[in-house]
């Protein structure tokens, strides 16, 4: 740094070089293109088209003047229903003063990954923020190989290939399931074995379940049936509940992580104080579930699955390798088998050849190199959540119970999403 030019400003080193979260920048520079009139498919930003159901948003307005400071660890009614929400969806029994409520999962796990001193262990690829976090910090970061056949999701054999090497060095693994960007949900068997590994070498799980109302079968698993004294559920109401920019998130944790949780809750009281005490109030609604919040999620997963299923099955034709999801709103395509063709149109790398769909056709999405991969292999994560999912979830009320939306469905309210898929393919293969 020349400090002639800036005499005043002093870069942590930690942070030079940083740029923005990938998946922010790519939805401005979508918002920038569009309002240039450009006609642009936004397949980079995961962000639920759902709205908050109503019941939801009533709760908000019913409580927008409740402005007090709440507790830290947050208001023991929302604390109450997110520990019965586990005992109702997933089997699992807390207390309520296990739980710690944050803006935002995001925000609890850097505060985690600040406390717990250890590695960061994920897959390649996992969600852009993961290592970006232990960066920041100066947290050692290990990453874990994966193969296509088993979704490239972690697997028991991988991590205990990494841990064997140091069997005493503390790690944080995060498990991602349904995971962002592969869709991949993790089998009971495979969640066994993987807690299997990580009891035997005491690896700190972090069960990322954000995506956990999304999945496609309503049956989701946390690995925290099979590892409960190690592991931290991470969820939230950002995905699941269509709440985003609300940013309310909440981590619950054993009983024997509890100097973990003081930790974290002292370092929350000198950063947030508190969450949001309205969207605190609404959220308690929003874990409570009910009538209503069932056909919302029933509706959602049926949609996402139909989308899911049509961006496969088109990726697949372009000779991609790409597995098909079974949650969440991603899907995470190879075009390795175009490696030649797109060399010959100066498209070198993951970066480059989403760059050149941009400016050719419109669609936006990430490059493989953000999550992890390298940036030489032609991968790149899209979204299929391009569309108004109000109307759409109307419409699909017309349909028969447990019946996927066709094709014709998906191109009457789904349009953005399947226009962005058909340029990508046409772009491939052109």
């Amino acid at each position: 740094m020349d400090r002639r030019n800036s005499p005043w400003i002093y870069l942590n080193l930690k942070v030079w070089g940083l740029g923005q979260s990938a998946t922010l920048a790519i939805n401005e520079r979508s918002r920038e293109l569009a309002a240039q009139g450009r006609q642009i498919y936004r397949l980079g930003l995961g962000q639920s088209p759902f709205p908050v159901p109503e019941s939801v948003a009533q709760a908000l307005r019913d409580h927008a003047h409740q402005k007090d400071y709440l507790a830290v660890k947050g208001l023991p009614a929302l604390r109450q229903a997110i520990v019965d929400f586990f005992r109702r969806t997933e089997d699992l029994e807390y207390d309520a003063d296990s739980v710690l409520v944050g803006p935002g999962t995001k925000e609890l796990m850097f505060i985690l990954q600040l406390t717990y001193y250890g590695d960061l262990v994920i897959p390649t690829p996992s969600w852009v923020s993961y290592a970006p976090q232990a960066q920041i910090l100066g947290r050692p970061l290990q990453w874990l190989p994966t193969a296509p056949e088993t979704g490239l999701g972690v697997t028991p054999e991988a991590l205990d290939a990494l841990c064997r090497i140091e069997p005493e060095r503390p790690r944080l693994l995060i498990l991602n399931s349904p995971g962002n960007p592969t869709g991949t949900v993790y089998s009971r068997d495979r969640l066994e074995a993987i807690a299997e590994v990580a009891r035997r070498y005491r690896v700190l799980l972090l069960s990322d379940e954000i995506y956990s109302g999304t999945q496609f079968d309503g049956d989701h698993v946390s690995i925290a049936r099979y590892y409960p004294e190690g592991t931290i559920i991470s969820n939230g109401l950002s995905k699941w509940c269509g709440a985003g920019g609300w940013r309310l998130g909440a981590f619950v944790f054993p009983a024997g992580l509890n100097k973990l949780l003081r930790g974290m809750a002292a370092v929350a009281s000198e950063t947030f104080t508190s969450t949001s005490a309205p969207i605190q109030y609404a959220a308690v609604r929003g874990f409570q579930g009910g009538p209503d919040i069932d056909v919302y999620l029933d509706r959602s997963r049926r949609l996402l699955q139909a989308l899911a299923e049509f961006a496969h099955a088109r990726l697949v034709e372009t000779g991609a390798e790409v597995s098909c999801p079974a949650g969440g709103f991603y899907i995470f395509p190879n075009f390795e088998s175009h490696r030649e063709r797109l060399l010959q149109r100066g498209i070198h790398d993951n970066a480059s050849m989403c760059e050149r769909l941009l400016e050719e056709t419109g669609v936006a999405c990430l490059p493989g190199s953000v999550f992890g991969r390298p940036p030489t292999e032609f991968s790149t994560r899209l979204a299929y959540v391009d569309f108004d999912g109000g109307p759409a979830l109307e419409a699909l009320a017309e349909l028969p119970a447990g019946e996927l939306p066709d094709a014709h469905f998906l191109r009457t309210w789904c349009p953005r999403t399947v226009a962005g898929f058909e340029h990508l393919a046409d772009w491939i293969a052109s």
